[in-house]
């Protein structure tokens, strides 16, 4: 294997590692996510119950819209951060698949050429050592 071949054998690997840590981080992005909103959810049920019961509920109204705007705001921020991580994961998995494809494409010309050899090695053998 030529310095050529182990550069792109240490490039594939890290971009294997990379895929790896972007799959992790949407992964963790996805639960954060949910939480957020399952958060939010119980936030808002909790709320409307305790709103029932407060004299001012003009006050409660625009509390609860403050809250939910930031929920908002982080979930669409979580969303961006969703968005940027796959958008890289599949940029990073179409250069692992070229780079696999430039692999095997030179398999098949080291087989080739070996193959090649192999035939010429073993004409001169019988044209010259009968």
């Amino acid at each position: 294997m030529g310095p050529k071949q182990s550069d792109r054998s240490k490039v594939t690997v890290g971009i294997l590692v990379k895929l790896r840590e972007y799959k992790s981080d949407l992964n963790n992005l996805k639960s954060e996510i949910k939480r957020i909103a399952s958060t939010n959810l119980n936030q808002v049920a909790r709320d409307e119950l305790l709103e029932s019961g407060m004299a001012d509920a003009a006050a409660v109204s625009a509390d609860q819209r403050g809250r939910l705007m930031m929920s908002t705001e982080r979930l669409n921020k979580s969303s961006d951060r969703v968005r940027d991580s796959r958008r890289t994961m599949l940029e990073t998995e179409e250069l692992g698949v070229s780079l696999l494809q430039d692999l095997h494409q030179q398999r098949q010309s080291l087989l080739h050429a070996l193959g090649t050899l192999r035939f010429y090695t073993l004409l001169n053998h019988t044209l010259f050592h009968k």
